[in-house]
C-alpha cells in the first residue's frame, strides 16, 4: 500500500493493491465505469450472478422510489436468493432424468374424469414424499399415468427433494449388470439415497426370477424410509405376469401398497380419443 501525506501529516490520497482479480479501493469518488467494473469483478468473485446482472435495474428503481441504502441492498440480495433457488430447482429437475418435461398444470383433468384433481393437488404438496410413502398409478395405456408420474416427480424436485426417474426394465438391467460386476450393494445404496424414486412402465415386460429379486431388494431398501412412485398398465392381480414367483409378487405388492396412495387412472385412452378427434377434423 502507498500513502501520500501533506506536510501537516494528513492523508490526501490512498491506493490499495489487492490480490489478482479483486477490485481496488481508493479514497476518491470513482467514475461510473470504475464502479461498474468493480461490481462486475466482486460479484464474479463472490458468485452472485443476479446481483451482477440486475444491480443497475435495482439501483434505478431504488432511486425512483427513494429507498434507503439498506432497503435497496435487501431487495437486491433477496432477488439473488430467489434466483439461486430457482436454479437449484431446475438442476434437481434435470438430474432426475425425466424423459420429457411434464407438469401438473399441463394435465387435462377434463380428458380423464376418473382422476380427482383434489387428490393430485394434495399429492403435489409432497407430504407423502417426506413421510417415505408410496404412490401407485394404475391404469391402461394413454390414461395419463406417466404424465402424472413425471408431473408429481417434477413438483417434488422443485420442492427440494432429490428425485430419480427410471423405466422398470432399465433399472432391472442396471441391477443385473451391477450384480455381475460385484457392484450391487453400491447401486442399491445409491438408489436408496434418492428421496423419491419414480418407476415407470412396471408391468410392460415380464421379469425373470433374478430380475424380480433384485428389484425387490431396491424396494426393501426404501421401505418406509424414502418414497417410491410407480406407474403400471396392469392391476395388482395381473402382476403375476411380470413377477412370475407368486410369493415374490405378493411381497412386492405389499411393499408398494402398505400405507401408500393408489390412484386408478381408468381404461379410456386420452391419446386414442385425441387421435380419433384429429382424424375426424381432417376428414
Amino acid at each position: 500500500m502507498t500513502t501520500t501525506t501533506s506536510t501537516a501529516g494528513t492523508t490526501v490520497g490512498t491506493s490499495t493493491s489487492t490480490a489478482a482479480g479483486r477490485p481496488k479501493r481508493t479514497g476518491r469518488q470513482p467514475s461510473e465505469q470504475a464502479i461498474d467494473a468493480a461490481i462486475d469483478s466482486a460479484t464474479r468473485l463472490l458468485r452472485l450472478p443476479t446481483v451482477r446482472d440486475r444491480y443497475g435495474e435495482f439501483a434505478d428503481a431504488a432511486s425512483r422510489e427513494q429507498l434507503s441504502y439498506r432497503a435497496f441492498l435487501s431487495e437486491l440480495l433477496l432477488a439473488e436468493c430467489d434466483d439461486r433457488e430457482q436454479r437449484r430447482a431446475a438442476r434437481r429437475v434435470h438430474e432426475a432424468g425425466f424423459p420429457r418435461p411434464k407438469t401438473l398444470a399441463e394435465f387435462d383433468f377434463n380428458a380423464n374424469t376418473a382422476i380427482n384433481p383434489a387428490t393430485i393437488n394434495t399429492l403435489a404438496g409432497c407430504g407423502w414424499v417426506g413421510k417415505g410413502q408410496s404412490l401407485c398409478l394404475i391404469g391402461d395405456s394413454g390414461t395419463g399415468k406417466s404424465h402424472l408420474l413425471i408431473g408429481l416427480g417434477t413438483a417434488a424436485a422443485q420442492a427440494g427433494h432429490k428425485v430419480r426417474y427410471v423405466l422398470a426394465a432399465k433399472l432391472v438391467n442396471e441391477l443385473v449388470e451391477a450384480a455381475d460386476e460385484r457392484q450391487l450393494s453400491r447401486t442399491i445404496a445409491r438408489y436408496g439415497r434418492v428421496e423419491l424414486l419414480c418407476l415407470d412402465e412396471l408391468g410392460y415386460l415380464g421379469l425373470d426370477k433374478r430380475g424380480a429379486e433384485l428389484l425387490f431388494q431396491v424396494l426393501t431398501e426404501r421401505e418406509e424410509k424414502t418414497a417410491v412412485a410407480i406407474a403400471s398398465n396392469d392391476s395388482f392381480s395381473g402382476w403375476t405376469k411380470t413377477f412370475t414367483d407368486p410369493r415374490l409378487c405378493t411381497a412386492i405388492v405389499d411393499r408398494l401398497t402398505f400405507g401408500g396412495n393408489i390412484i386408478e387412472t381408468g381404461t379410456s385412452s386420452y391419446r386414442l380419443a385425441h387421435a380419433r378427434n384429429q382424424r375426424g377434423r381432417k376428414a
